[in-house]
């Protein structure tokens, strides 16, 4: 019997990259491509769809060619996606009729304060799971619709579709014969009803979308039909899709209630997962898919910071710590251990729990013999402490998935640091396991993609085929954990707007 392949196409914010998985988990070829990225105005950011496919066909076969191995053996294809970012394009001719509107774009800013003034947020995320914000994809379609000339009459005529970057792939690696989406990626739109599992009525005429443009929801390892031949030189099913953090929570095994996950790259996302339980966040957390499954719903809690491996970023180009990441650790480790300074990186505002965008960041605590060193420290432990707002704000809001073997499981850049991954367990007071594979989102696709083609029997089988990860336990004495996030409680009211 031949090899069973799996091809995991990732569709990021900076970035396209394609991996091939063998059954067992494991990486044997890949290939990126960088996205460019355009600003045209304060606040917006841009992509261009067009170059977007371009990149996912080209990512593909390089792929391919770099193994060595036949496209035969490629039983299926998983996509992931940078969540929220949106397209609007033309039915017949499959053209965008505008630039793809990323997640972070905040064009929409106005348009969400007007319905949360006239007191629709409650509504929303009843329904939705979420918060009235631009970060969301419904308010950024309207947008697109009432900018571009007649293109909201084109689109009550049914001549437009829309879609997340999963749709807007899929329908042209079909060659236009599929127009549909995953749930967890429609539970990010604020048009999709999480309870009902269905594009919701209510949302759709708060936010002005026809439904005629939105594609169907199907389930994480589902047929979303085949690639047409030009692309890989033959057909090739595509058989599983999620968003970028679900597919994470996937690649990190966390299929059952309490198990949890962090990225940590620019920012940090941290999922957990709740069971067939809704929650209700009483947090300002988001409440999401996690994963839909032979029909089935699980759900997840879900917190973001702004500022994560950002921070170490800033204390190259802000403070002039020459050397990249390795040389501000190697400061970070020399700094006194009783030191007092807390680095608040509100560079951006504080995102969950706090949620105050006009938050700015902050140093406190500085004394004469406190230098670099010490700045350095704080700044790492913002990011620990910051995790720590989250997981305490998901425990008051589901504690019945908080067991006494809790853990949280972690990938990204900076979980590449085992010092920084050990003082994550420190300062929250959790077993942290830090995965071995760190492209966990590829990989997370990949695994759906298997169960949906077969490959693997169950949801088990299928988590059970990532690489095994590296256990921490906190060393820390309680004392000292409990004085740091002390400290930072003290400091983060400080900078709030």
């Amino acid at each position: 019997m031949a090899e069973q392949l799996i091809l995991a196409l990732d569709q990021g914010t900076t970035s396209t990259r394609a991996i091939l998985f063998d059954a067992t988990g494991g990486a044997l070829a890949d290939a990126t491509r960088p996205l460019r990225q355009s600003y045209p105005a304060d606040g917006w950011v841009e992509h261009d769809a067009e170059e977007i496919f371009a990149a996912c066909v080209a990512v593909m076969r390089e792929a391919m060619e770099t193994s060595g191995r036949d496209v035969a053996d490629v039983v299926a294809i998983g996509v992931t996606n940078q969540r929220e970012t949106v397209v609007v394009w033309d039915k017949a001719t499959g053209r965008p009729i505008h630039p793809a509107i990323v997640w972070q774009d905040r064009r929409t800013a106005d348009a969400c304060d007007r319905l949360r003034a006239a007191g629709h947020e409650a509504q929303v995320s009843q329904v939705t799971g979420l918060l009235l914000d631009p970060y969301f994809s419904g308010a950024k379609i309207a947008w697109i619709l009432d900018r571009v000339q007649g293109a909201r009459a084109r689109a009550e005529a049914g001549e437009l579709l829309c879609g997340t970057m999963d749709s807007w792939v899929i329908w042209r690696l079909t060659g236009g014969k599929v127009h549909a989406t995953d749930a967890t990626n429609a539970s990010r739109t604020l048009l999709f009803d999480i309870e009902a599992q269905a594009w919701s009525p209510a949302m759709l005429d708060l936010l002005d979308v026809p439904d005629s443009l939105l594609p169907r929801v199907l389930d994480c390892a589902d047929d979303y039909g085949v690639t047409t031949v030009d692309i890989l030189g033959r057909e090739v099913p595509i058989r599983g899709v999620a968003g970028d953090q679900q597919a994470a929570l996937m690649g990190q095994g966390c299929i059952l209630p309490g198990q949890m996950k962090a990225t940590y790259g620019t920012g940090c996302f941290m999922l957990i997962n709740t069971g067939d339980t809704r929650p209700v966040s009483r947090s300002r957390l988001l409440t999401t898919v996690a994963a839909r499954v032979g029909g089935k719903t699980t759900y997840a809690l879900e917190g973001s910071i702004f500022v994560a491996g950002a921070a170490i970023q800033w204390l190259g180009e802000g403070l002039g710590i020459t050397g990249g990441p390795r040389a501000a650790e190697a400061l970070a480790r020399a700094a006194k251990p009783d030191h007092s300074v807390v680095v608040v990186p509100a560079f951006t505002g504080l995102g969950a729990p706090w949620w105050d965008a006009g938050a700015r960041g902050a140093i406190f605590g500085l004394t004469r013999d406190a230098g670099l060193p010490e700045i350095a420290a704080a700044t790492y432990d913002s990011c620990a402490l910051q995790s720590r707002d989250l997981i305490e704000a998901m425990r008051a809001d589901a504690p019945e998935a908080f067991g006494e073997d809790a853990q949280l499981r972690i990938d990204g850049g900076m979980s590449k640091s085992a010092w920084f991954s050990q003082r994550l367990a420190d300062l929250t007071g959790m077993q942290v396991q830090r995965a071995s594979y760190l492209e966990t989102t590829a990989l997370g696709a990949a695994l759906f993609a298997g169960l949906g083609a077969g490959v693997y029997a169950s949801l088990e089988e299928a988590a059970a085929a990532r690489p095994a990860a590296e256990g921490l336990i906190p060393s820390m004495p309680l004392h000292q954990r409990e004085a740091a996030y002390a400290r930072w409680l003290d400091a983060v009211p400080r900078v709030r707007s």
